[in-house]
């Protein structure tokens, strides 16, 4: 009897192991996060940052019309939900562009209102302020890594980069072309992504100067964000190029990757496309890649002739494998995707604009994990 016992509970536990075990093992899934119902039709999401699994904030703008400009829109997850940040300080009509943080008490985010002006918010730990932007300059982007702060934007026209200094901002050398993202390692060891009259090009800062290196020679190619994992691999994506062909024409996804000695043309399992984004794995390695407007080629003879595309490619050191977003109820794919990765978890949010009813757009929230 007591044998027969024993065997019994042995049993149970070795299928509650079992079901732990298949549990445990289940990969992750892309899941649709709603938004606050507070945000009013015809919102869109440009970025996020993300510091713990209870804490991410995400920036855009709401109730944009054909012809209005719209509001800043600042939403702050909480761990459960998105919710709507209040910004009393801010009485302007325009659009957040960009945000990026050294810490979860110094973030800062970047806008345009609806005159052009440039506007920069400043995050402490407990309120949103405007800062004083500096003089004359367009903002496009924020960016932070290895404690500092950059921002991307032009001036009469010409390019600018402005680096943090102290109290201020300082401006510094710009590569030749034009720079769309950065990805900041240390204040020795940044690399930026643009374009140039001969192609796509990704630049180097050592310090002391800038060396620019063109990595697609096709014309009209460009890269517009760069993720660099250790001095001998370094990632940059973009869109490649086409000369000719007929208005709207779909371009193909450029993914490039450094080995150390040379850049080289990734292999991705879409055709169209662009690559928008990058997201290190928990280990700091590169884990996703985000292809904004996805599309590949259907089944021979089929029409139409192009299908959805995978939205999110994940990378396993090796290769890539394709993910779809998830359906969401009334409205189409994302247009734009924006990976925010978590730090020290395998959890990563993307945030960006989807389409919806009668050619309206949506906010668009999604998390893998």
């Amino acid at each position: 009897m007591v044998r027969r016992l024993l065997v019994a509970v042995l049993a149970v536990a070795m299928t509650v192991i079992t079901v732990m075990s298949s549990a445990a093992a289940e990969p992750g899934a892309w899941r649709h996060v709603p938004v606050p119902a507070q945000v009013r039709p015809q919102a869109g999401l440009n970025e996020a940052v993300a510091f713990g699994p209870d804490r991410a904030w995400a920036v855009g703008s709401d109730a944009v019309g054909r012809e209005a400009p719209g509001f800043p829109l600042m939403l702050r997850w909480d761990g459960t939900a998105w919710q709507r940040q209040s910004l009393p300080k801010v009485s302007w009509q325009g659009d957040l562009l960009s945000i990026a943080a050294t810490s979860a008490t110094a973030i800062w985010a970047v806008g345009r209102d609806s005159a052009g002006g440039a506007r920069l918010l400043r995050y402490d730990g407990s309120t949103w302020r405007e800062s004083r932007p500096p003089r004359g300059v367009l903002l496009t982007k924020v960016v932070s890594g290895g404690g500092e702060t950059w921002l991307i934007g032009s001036r009469d026209g010409a390019q600018v980069l402005l680096r943090r200094d102290g109290s201020g901002w300082q401006d510094m050398p710009v590569p030749p072309g034009a720079v769309y993202g950065m990805h900041v390692v240390a204040d020795d060891d940044i690399w930026a992504a643009g374009a140039t009259n001969s192609g796509a090009a990704v630049s180097h800062w050592n310090g002391q100067e800038w060396q620019q290196t063109i990595v697609d020679g096709f014309p009209r190619s460009a890269v517009g964000s760069v993720f660099a994992v250790s001095p001998t691999e370094v990632w940059a994506g973009g869109t490649a190029g086409f000369v000719g062909g007929p208005v709207g024409k779909p371009i193909p996804p450029l993914l490039m990757r450094w080995d150390g000695n040379a850049w080289s043309r990734v292999t991705v399992p879409t055709d169209f496309g662009s690559i928008s984004s990058f997201a290190p794995a928990a280990n700091g390695k590169l884990g996703w890649v985000s292809v904004a407007n996805s599309q590949k080629y259907g089944p021979p003879g089929s029409y139409p002739p192009l299908v959805s595309g995978p939205d999110f490619l994940s990378w396993d050191g090796q290769s890539f494998t394709g993910h779809s977003e998830p359906a969401v109820a009334g409205e189409g794919d994302s247009r734009t995707l924006q990976l925010a990765p978590v730090p020290g978890t395998s959890t990563v949010w993307s945030v960006g604009r989807a389409a919806g009813p009668e050619n309206t757009f949506a906010p668009r929230t999604q998390r893998f994990d």
